[in-house]
């Protein structure tokens, strides 16, 4: 139990932030919220992650039965990928997800052989391992403005699309916060600074959309958060008016993104192109942000997503050339 612990940060308001272990340390979190003795998990990380879950809830103390729901923001791997796994060991779950994204963890066929095209059948099996199914009976889809209750403490689902089409963000009244999933950005701890955290937006394939990123993080806005649980990673905020300040960082680097993409010529370049484009907008960011970090450690940081952020503005400049 003391291994896990090491992975398990309790925050405020009964919830704790769980390092799942993938890619790197404090990179991608699950969230176990407990309410009077009953326990949710928002997000799972992957396959590989469980024994991490579960530890953390041995360490509050709570049997797998005080488990009532497990939450997917969306159903990207990083953030849905031990679902299933994970429900296995739950006996009184349920799997709360978008609507659109449930059919996947109930047959995760199409999910495991979308993530095969983009990184292979090896790092596929490496990093995430066989997705399980989870049965249709433990399943509930949520809808726009959804409240369920953990122990009576409400938790209500706003329709977030954005960086999916099957992305909710979860409002808790309690701690006055939002776990955003990857539809309000990404925070990497290494990149705060004095002036605090940074924020980022991911525009991952397939279904990045600038308005209505826009649009859900106003929407989100108007619900007033004191704080952000990004699953990427912890939380963030503290006060209404530092969750505006993120809010302003992150939409005025995807605006750039957009403005930049959209000026570039169609061609076989196009892709590294926006790399390039990209880095250099972050990078002025961070060194507004009072980021010291050298160049060479900010790429590296921002490795993976620079070539997903590419490809998934890619993908939606070709659908609206279309």
């Amino acid at each position: 139990m003391s291994h896990s612990l090491a992975h398990v940060q309790p925050l405020a308001h009964g919830i704790h932030v769980i390092d799942t272990g993938f890619h790197r340390p404090m990179f991608d979190a699950s969230y176990l919220i407990v309410e009077a003795g009953r326990a949710a998990f928002i997000d799972t990380g992957t396959n590989h992650s469980v024994p991490r879950l579960l530890g953390a809830l041995d360490a509050a103390g709570l049997a797998r039965d005080a488990v009532d729901y497990v939450i997917a923001t969306h159903v990207h791997l990083d953030h849905a990928g031990g679902a299933g796994l994970l429900m296995q060991q739950l006996p009184g779950a349920t799997l709360v997800v978008h609507p659109h994204g449930a059919p996947h963890l109930i047959d995760p066929a199409r999910l495991m052989n979308g993530a095969r095209a983009v990184y292979g059948d090896d790092e596929v099996a490496r990093s995430y391992g066989e997705l399980v199914p989870v049965p249709a009976a433990r399943v509930q889809r949520t809808e726009d403005g959804m409240t369920i209750r953990l122990a009576g403490r409400p938790l209500t689902f706003l329709d977030t699309p954005g960086h999916a089409r099957h992305h909710h963000c979860i409002w808790d009244e309690r701690s006055a916060g939002f776990f955003t999933g990857d539809t309000f950005g990404i925070s990497y701890r290494e990149f705060d600074t004095p002036g605090g955290p940074w924020l980022v937006p991911t525009t991952t394939p397939v279904q990045f959309e600038p308005e209505p990123m826009r649009r859900s993080v106003q929407r989100m806005l108007a619900h007033e958060p004191c704080w952000l649980y990004p699953t990427h990673y912890g939380r963030i905020g503290g006060s209404l008016g530092e969750v505006q300040h993120l809010a302003g960082q992150m939409l005025q680097q995807m605006d750039a993104m957009v403005a930049l993409a959209l000026a570039l010529p169609i061609g076989a370049d196009r892709h590294a192109a926006m790399m390039r484009g990209f880095a250099a907008i972050h990078l002025a960011s961070l060194r507004a942000h009072g980021c010291t970090l050298s160049e060479a450690r900010i790429d590296e940081l921002l490795a993976l997503d620079a070539v997903l952020n590419a490809q998934g503005v890619g993908v939606w400049l070709d659908r609206r050339n279309r």
